[in-house]
């Protein structure tokens, strides 16, 4: 069965941006909450910088959405391109 390459890209997506989005606005509520994750995705996001209030949080989102989709579109094309291919059953 071969993955949808749209499917794992939305799915990536959602994921990682979710997950900036979740932990920025708990880093936001909560001093300190995710401070190595956050320090870590500023210092692979160019133009985020932590910390950096709710704007902060809004770049680091896009950045996440931009960022899974494009890990959900290669990890879908890595297993379609090593999956065997169907031979037709008669």
């Amino acid at each position: 069965m071969r993955l949808n390459v749209k499917a794992a890209a939305i799915a990536g997506a959602l994921l990682t941006g979710g997950m900036m989005l979740f932990f920025g606005i708990l880093n936001l509520i909560f001093c300190g909450y995710a401070d190595a994750l956050l320090r870590l995705m500023a210092s692979v996001y160019p133009g985020y910088h932590y910390p950096s209030g709710f704007g902060g949080v809004i770049v680091g989102t896009l950045y996440g959405l931009l960022d899974g989709a494009i890990g959900g579109v290669l990890v879908a094309w890595l297993y379609n391109l090593f999956l065997p291919k169907q031979t037709a059953k008669v």
